[in-house]
């Protein structure tokens, strides 16, 4: 018999008789499913935050902030300033002519998250007549816009699921001021919908603000457009500020937050592999003394020492293998577009749901053929080298 029949009679024969094995097979494959559902629920809140992040950026929109600044929170510029970035190249006109630029601020206020019921900060946002139009994605989903020079507020649906409080009519109460919410918006798949939004001059007045603003959303005709301005902002004296597109700006924000979540994520699930490869190790030394004297007929009878390693390899792929599958179904049962929230950037709470993807399912796939790997490799030595006559006599 040619060694390729050998091996694959071996494997064959291992693996229809794990069910004899039942219950220390069974532990391997649940310690490997555990490792996978946690590696994955991590890897799937990045995702899920990271791909928040990045879908709200669009690349015909200029974000414009003080020079050095990072974040929107750490930013500031006068009113002129923001009314000289409509006179830059490429800027789109708005529906009444003017050009399409949404001078804001953001606060940080507090709220009650209802899965805790502890406080945790929410960004409020003023925005202009033009806060709307600059967001493709927004649109109000219940209710109404707030009214300008009115202390109305609306609230973007992923801050109203993550929050206690912002239902429709309610009256919420921040600084010295009572709001009332007025409407709903929703922004699938960005970080406006974990915002408050009110008029901005209103916030300016009861937050004591003075005239100043944070940032300057500015749409361009095109993105092609962009390079022009960006060049104006800087090369204009008077404006000493700094301008990007908003796709850049929220990529950067994702892959500085995404990573922190990975690397808390890929240490607990190596620890957990450890202890899963430690179960898959005793299955598969069990499995050999088991099947010590099979193994020797095998072996007296001519099969290689080769066969018998890879048919015991095969069987702790195969264990890990339906691990893995086992992982990712609970994965994406139990995780998969859940909703939750973090802290972002500007140390406020961003609303996103848990995205499972094929990249991070195939990390998490290998995570666990390495654990059946390593478990395999050891066991499968000790039946390639297992003496014959020695094991038959036992």
């Amino acid at each position: 018999m040619s060694l390729l029949r050998q091996t694959g009679s071996v494997i064959a024969l291992n693996v229809r008789s794990i069910p004899q094995r039942l219950w220390m097979s069974l532990a391997t494959v649940v310690s490997v499913a555990l490792v996978v559902a946690v590696l994955l629920g991590f890897l799937s809140l990045a995702n899920g935050f990271n791909q928040t992040l990045k879908g709200s950026g669009a690349p015909d929109v200029a974000i414009v902030l003080r020079d050095g600044a990072e974040a929107e929170l750490n930013s500031s510029m006068s009113r002129e300033q923001a009314d000289l970035l409509g006179q830059g190249p490429g800027v789109k006109a708005g529906p009444d002519g003017s050009p399409l630029v949404s001078s804001e601020l953001m606060l940080v206020v507090d709220g009650i998250k209802k899965s805790s019921g502890t406080k945790a900060n929410m960004p409020m946002r003023g925005i202009g007549p033009d806060g709307l139009l600059v967001r493709k994605q927004a649109r109000i989903k219940e209710g109404r816009m707030f009214t300008p020079g009115s202390n109305e507020i609306v609230v973007g649906a992923g801050l109203l699921r993550e929050f206690a409080g912002f239902e429709m009519g309610k009256s919420i109460r921040f600084g010295t001021q009572n709001w009332k919410v007025v409407g709903v918006f929703e922004a699938p798949g960005t970080v406006f919908e974990s915002e408050l939004w009110a008029d901005a001059p209103v916030v300016q007045s009861l937050f004591n603000r003075g005239t100043s603003f944070q940032t300057a959303r500015v749409v361009l005709t095109s993105p092609a457009a962009m390079p022009a301005f960006v060049k104006y902002v800087k090369d204009e004296p008077r404006l000493q500020l700094k301008a990007q597109s908003e796709l850049d700006f929220y990529a950067a924000q994702a892959e500085r937050s995404g990573l922190l979540i990975k690397y808390f994520g890929w240490p607990l699930g190596i620890i957990m592999a450890i202890g899963a490869l430690a179960g898959a190790l005793n299955t598969m030394y069990a499995s050999v003394s088991s099947r010590a004297a099979e193994i020797a007929t095998l072996r007296v009878i001519g099969f290689s020492g080769f066969s018998a390693f890879m048919g015991t390899m095969v069987e702790a792929l195969v264990l890990s293998a339906l691990g893995a599958l086992l992982g990712v179904a609970i994965c994406a049962i139990g995780f998969n577009n859940l909703s939750a929230s973090t802290l972002g950037a500007g140390f406020t709470q961003v609303a996103f749901r848990l995205q499972i993807g094929p990249d991070i399912i195939g990390q998490a796939v290998t995570l666990a053929l390495v654990i059946g790997l390593i478990g395999g490799i050891f066991p499968g030595w000790r039946a390639a080298r297992q003496k014959p006559l020695l094991a038959l006599a036992a």
